[in-house]
Formats: C-alpha cells, sequence, structure tokens
C-alpha cells in the first residue's frame, strides 16, 4: 500500500481524509482536500505540462503571468497522489507541507508587487526528512524515535530557501538513519515510510539514502530537491534515478539542524534533473558566510584534510554561469577504473563496463583530453580510517542533535536512547535489518586517542590521519601531478532490484574517493543499462565546483541521456524478453461412438 504520506501530526495523509471530513475544515488542510477532490473529479487524470521544465523556464513562465507558483505547486501535489501514493506508488514523499499553498499564494503576491527574492523565487523544492523545518512537518530521519514535536527552527539550509522565496513543499523518504543503522540496511527504507522505489523501474531501488529525494526529482515530484551525503547518499540516488546531483565542498552548505553522522564528512546538496537546476539550487542554500551553528562554514583552513586550502573569501553567489554547454573543450580529465573492480566477488556486468566506456568515448568526442590514471601507475589511497571516523563522531554528534528536539521519543537524549527505542518498538523499527552499527558506534571508547579493539586498537585520531593521507595522496595529487580539471570515473552500478531479505546489492560505487577528504563531486546520467540509468562522476579538490559544473554541463550538453530516456514508472525493468510463452486453455472433448458421433459427457 503507498498511503505513508504524513501530515504535521504523523499522520498519514491520504487516508485521513476521514480526519480531514470528521474535524471543522480549516486553513492548509482544507486546500489540500480540495486538490484531493480536485484531483478526483478529474479522473485521477496526471499532469504532465511542466514535466522536465527547467528551473529557469518555471520563472520564465511565471514572470510572463502563463504561470502562477501556486498553479505549479498543486500540479505536483497531484503527481504526487497519483504516481507516488497511487498508481505505481513511488513512495519517495514521506510528508507534504500543510503550509506549501499558503507559501506559493505569497510567492505570487511578492511577484505582483514586483518583489523576486531569489532564482527560486515561487518554485516547489522537497526537503529529505533528515532536515529540519520549524514549521507543522516533522523531521524524523524515517525512525518514529524522532517523531512528535517538529523542529523547533529551520536548518540553515531551509531558512535559505525561505529567504529566497522558494515554496517547501514537504519531505522525502530516505534510508533510515541515512542508512547508518545496520550493515545489513536497505536504501530507501525507513521505518515510517515504508520503501521508496524507482519510477525507472517500480522493483530497482533508489539507492543511497536521499532516495527519496533522487526518485521524487526523477518522476517530476517537484522542480528540485534537497539531500545529504556522508559517503555517496547525493550521488547514488542520482546514479539510480537518472538525476544529476552536486555533493558539495564540506562546509559549503551548514549542516546546522540536519540530523547527523559525521561533522567531518557530512555535507547537504541538492538533485535536479539538469546541471543548470541543481547548480542554481546550490546557490540559494550555501552559506556564502559562517554560519555559527557549524564551524565548517566559518573559513579557517581545512584542517586534517591537509590541503593548506582556506575557504575562499569569493564564494559565487550564481553557480549557473559556470553551466557551458562546451564544457568539455580543451579540459584534462583523469580517468580512473579502479572502482568498477567492485566491492564483492561479484564481477561488474559486461554491459555495464560497454556503457561505461561509451560515456568516455563521448568526453573525448566533445573535446576533453582523458588522461588513463591506472595506465599510468597512479593509484589512489584507500581511506581505511573512514568507518572508524564516522561511527566515532555519530554517537557524540547526534547526541548533540538530539539536545536541540523537544516533545520526540529521544529528545535530550543519547544514542542508547535511540537504542532502547528501537528495542522496545522492533516491530516498527527492525522488521528486516537490526541496529548493529549503532551498537558498534555505541560501544566504543570515549577518547579521541583511545585505541578501538573493534578496529585493531586503531585510535579516531589514527583514523584521521590515514583519512588525511588519502586525500592529499589521491584527488588533489591526481590532479597536481597531471595537471587536471577534474577526476572521472562512473558514479555506481545500476539499480539492483529492491530486496528486503538479503539487503543492498552495491558491485561498485566510487564516491568514497571525495568523501574522506570532503571534496566535491558533480553526479550526472550518463547511460542505459538494460532500463536503469548509469551516471558519471566528476571530482575535484575543495571548493571547485565552478569547475565541475562547467565540465558536468558539458557532457550532459553532448550527450542529452536524460532528455532521451526518461522514467516510464514501469512495474519491472527489464521489461523486455520475460514474457516467455503464452498458454492456452485445453479445448474440451468427448470420446466417439463407434458411429462417429460424439458420446455425451456425464458428470461423476
Amino acid at each position: 500500500m503507498h498511503t505513508r504520506l504524513f501530515n504535521g501530526t504523523g499522520s498519514p495523509l491520504v487516508n485521513a481524509r476521514r480526519t480531514f471530513l470528521g474535524v471543522a475544515i480549516s486553513g492548509s488542510a482544507a486546500v489540500f482536500l480540495g486538490c484531493l477532490l480536485a484531483f478526483k473529479a478529474q479522473g485521477d487524470s496526471v499532469p504532465t505540462a511542466h514535466n522536465e521544465a527547467t528551473v529557469a523556464q518555471l520563472q520564465a513562465e511565471m514572470a510572463a503571468g502563463k504561470l502562477t507558483s501556486e498553479d505549479l505547486t498543486k500540479e505536483y501535489i497531484a503527481r504526487i497522489l497519483a504516481l507516488d501514493q497511487n498508481g505505481p506508488g513511488v513512495n519517495a514523499v514521506i510528508e507534504l507541507n500543510p503550509d506549501a499553498l499558503d507559501m506559493a499564494r505569497n510567492a505570487d503576491k511578492l511577484r505582483k508587487q514586483g518583489k523576486v527574492l531569489g532564482p527560486l523565487h515561487g518554485i516547489p523544492v522537497l526537503l529529505k526528512d533528515n532536515i529540519d523545518t520549524g514549521d507543522k512537518m516533522q523531521t524524523s530521519a524515517g525512525s518514529f524515535a524522532l517523531v512528535g514535536k517538529s523542529a523547533k527552527q529551520d536548518s540553515t539550509v531551509a531558512a535559505n530557501l525561505r529567504a529566497g522565496g522558494a515554496v517547501i513543499l514537504g519531505k522525502t523518504n530516505l534510508s533510515e538513519w541515512a542508512n547508518f543503522r545496520s550493515f545489513e540496511s536497505i536504501s530507501g527504507w525507513s521505518g515510517r515510510g515504508g520503501q521508496t522505489n524507482n519510477p525507472y523501474g517500480i522493483n530497482r531501488n533508489p539507492c543511497g539514502s536521499s532516495a527519496g529525494s533522487g526518485a521524487a526529482t526523477s518522476a517530476n515530484f517537484t522542480a528540485v530537491s534537497l539531500g545529504s551525503e556522508t559517503d555517496g547518499s547525493l550521488v547514488c540516488p542520482g546514479n539510480a534515478n537518472g538525476v544529476v546531483a552536486i555533493k558539495p565542498t564540506v562546509g559549503l552548505t551548514s549542516r546546522a539542524g540536519v540530523v547527523p553522522i559525521s561533522h567531518t564528512q557530512d555535507t547537504i546538496g541538492p538533485h535536479g534533473r539538469t546541471v543548470a537546476d541543481a547548480a542554481v539550487t546550490l546557490g540559494v542554500i550555501q552559506s556564502r558566510t559562517s554560519d555559527g551553528r557549524d564551524p565548517a562554514t566559518s573559513g579557517v583552513p581545512l584542517g586534517w584534510r591537509g590541503t593548506g586550502k582556506t575557504r575562499p573569501t569569493n564564494i559565487p553567489t550564481d553557480y549557473t554561469q559556470f553551466v557551458n554547454a562546451h564544457g568539455l573543450q580543451g579540459a584534462r580529465l583523469g580517468l580512473t577504473r579502479a572502482g568498477l573492480t567492485g566491492f564483492t566477488n561479484v564481477s561488474t556486468p559486461q554491459p555495464v563496463l560497454d556503457a561505461f566506456e561509451e560515456a568516455v568515448e563521448a568526453l573525448t568526442a566533445a573535446g576533453a583530453v582523458v588522461i588513463d590514471l591506472d595506465a599510468a601507475g597512479f593509484t589512489f589511497p584507500s581511506a581505511d580510517g573512514e568507518f572508524l571516523v564516522l561511527v566515532f563522531e555519530f554517537r557524540n554528534d547526534v547526541k548533540s542533535y538530539f539536545a536541540t528536539r523537544v516533545g520526540v521519543p529521544v529528545a535530550g537524549g543519547t544514542l542508547q536512547t535511540a537504542i532502547d527505542f528501537n528495542n522496545a518498538h522492533a516491530a516498527d523499527e527492525m522488521p528486516f535489518f537490526n541496529q548493529d552499527i549503532f551498537d558498534l558506534a555505541n560501544s566504543l571508547a570515549p577518547g579521541p586517542d583511545d585505541p578501538q579493539p573493534a578496529f585493531g586498537g586503531l585510535t579516531y585520531n589514527q583514523a584521521l590521519a590515514i583519512d588525511h593521507d588519502a586525500g592529499v595522496n589521491g584527488i588533489d595529487k591526481a590532479i597536481h601531478d597531471f595537471h587536471l580539471d577534474a577526476v572521472v570515473t562512473a558514479t555506481d552500478n545500476p539499480a539492483w532490484a529492491t530486496d528486503l531479505i538479503y539487503g543492498d546489492h552495491f558491485i561498485f560505487g566510487t564516491s568514497g574517493l571525495a568523501a574522506a577528504p570532503g571534496y566535491p563531486i558533480v553526479q550526472v546520467p550518463a547511460g542505459i543499462v538494460f532500463g536503469t540509468p548509469l551516471g558519471l562522476s566528476f571530482f575535484g579538490t575543495a571548493f571547485s565546483e565552478p569547475t565541475l559544473i562547467k565540465l558536468a554541463s558539458g557532457f550532459e550538453a553532448a550527450t542529452q541521456v536524460r532528455a532521451h530516456n526518461l522514467p516510464t514508472f514501469a512495474e519491472t525493468v527489464p521489461f523486455n524478453n520475460i514474457q516467455g510463452t503464452t498458454v492456452k486453455r485445453p479445448r474440451k472433448t468427448y470420446p466417439k461412438a463407434k458411429d462417429g458421433k460424439n458420446m455425451p459427457h456425464h458428470h461423476m
């Protein structure tokens, strides 16, 4: 059932029509009921007028008076009701904002007065459900442990969206606790939101903890959306759902008011159907000056990352200026296939490798000089300290976040509080997988220089030093030694069929090249394998987003992979060569008498 859409109280919204009908209807509840009834009156028709419309195109229509923010918001709500909560059941949206239409009407009012607050003015945006909004919506990280009272204030990124006139449409489902509760977790599943599906094939997984963000943008449930990444959770959904993802440099976007994993690696970024849409969103949500709630935005050197770089003082206000259809001409790209060897003993299928090689050929055809780093003998060091860094920081960082919440089960608590909640509500929270990562994090010795037996006696500070080396001698060294603009490789394997019993089926993924040093990635659709998307990732050093946007937009313009391969909401992918033969019912015949006539049939 696809009815897990929640209102501001944590109650199912679509199946909560009895709630609307059984009490006095007022305000936004009446508006949403009106949208639902109007949708039914139209024969459940699915709006398509603005499918694949870019932010720039939507702004042009609104500026010309051909479209209002209110009408656009209603279109997205109708698509969510038809395709997310019903029909194929993408299940990407966990909650709609009861104030969304009020925000849209206010944006229209300001526009009529000649006031446009920014490039996302009047544009509906969905936020991952680990990003605080100080409104009527929940911020739960997909767990009932955080359901109750709403966050006390907006996250910095949500506040930046409001200040820019954007319409906060709702929240997207995610992998519960950002895929950091269990080694057996299932991407796109949360206790509160259920399982998110892939719009290219409902049986396929949307990947990564920002699964709902990627799937919703791909399905045209919103113009753009926000997700978060620690290691892969923006770029993997971008890859699986055929959309662009920008994973910003750690500290470019504030993590204040976002349910954390690691202050060393967490970052907030956009999903968009085009590089330009993701770029314009980055310009709105970033922190151009220090945010007192997140020290990483303060402009100090990157410390343990060891790059010697400081936060630039001239952070761009508009990243769309770097979008360039000819962005690959003359670019020097370092290519690695190292990640494609895989995480497991399962070999990467040849069709995937072939699709990647076609993407590499497209790079050179568009004018890039591609240097094979593997053939040149370059090896990216492994960030072997990463997982210790993450579990060590998670225990402390999540405690700090719990201190900001009131009126939820874990408010003011510790990681042990969340563990106890899960144990007490195992039927809802742990029907498919346990909380062994929580337990591991909670068992660690407290000091940064304490040996951790679970990690062979390695200390937290030693793990940081290992990851420091991975940053200095990885992307930075490759770019320096080979005079590169960026490093490029495949993002992840195409989406696997969701498996609630055995969990995720990652064959390879390359986000780890940038995770430990906190470096940026721009992922862009690059091919289709058996009906599922395959993406390309452009990696750069700290604060190189302008260069990466230029390169990714050049690839996008040259290939137009997304434009030629839109989601079909197919029940299963692949859908060819699986039907088999058509069996016909045998005809009834009667035995014949000696005279050749059929004998009568008697029921025994």
